[in-house]
């Protein structure tokens, strides 16, 4: 425990950004599960552009307030975009 009064309120601090990370994070990883889970189940145009939205919408916040990084955020969006992309062509199939 620390001893200082500085040290002390830099423990509360961080331990309520711990929890606004980790609650952020968990939205993160379940936009990104429902995203994925819709491309399996062959979801249509119109409702898998929506949950990519939200899903970019997340992945943005994540990253504006350095939660993500910004690099692992382009690369979730491009790797969702790829997937959604693939799932269409063969869709068409």
């Amino acid at each position: 425990m620390p001893n200082k009064k500085s040290a002390i309120k830099d423990l509360k601090q961080n331990a309520k950004r711990k929890l606004v990370n980790d609650s952020v994070l968990h939205q993160l990883k379940d936009v990104l599960r429902k995203v994925r889970k819709s491309i399996e189940d062959g979801a249509s145009k119109t409702e898998l552009d929506k949950l990519y939205k939200e899903a970019q919408k997340v992945l943005d916040k994540a990253s504006k307030n350095n939660v993500i990084k910004k690099n692992t955020a382009s690369r979730k969006k491009s790797s969702l975009a790829s997937s959604i992309s693939e799932s269409q062509k063969k869709s068409k199939k």
